[in-house]
């Protein structure tokens, strides 16, 4: 179920996301929904890589030649 929220943008955001509206017929609020979810799976992904990162360098991992090492 979606759920409305305020956001506040500078006026050249705005701008820009009621020309590509007129442009290409994309509602603002989907282009920032999208905004919003790759934002959050990007942030994901750098916390897992971060989180794998620190427990492959505790098992002496460090680079692409180290995993490979590990996995030949």
């Amino acid at each position: 179920m979606a759920e409305t929220i305020t956001i506040v943008l500078p006026q050249e955001i705005r701008l820009a996301l009621e020309e590509i509206e007129s442009k290409e017929g994309i509602a603002p609020s989907d282009i920032v929904s999208e905004a919003v979810r790759e934002y959050l799976f990007f942030r994901r992904l750098r916390l897992l890589r971060e989180r794998m990162t620190a427990k492959a360098q505790a098992q002496g991992i460090y680079t692409e030649e180290d995993v490979f090492r590990q996995v030949s």
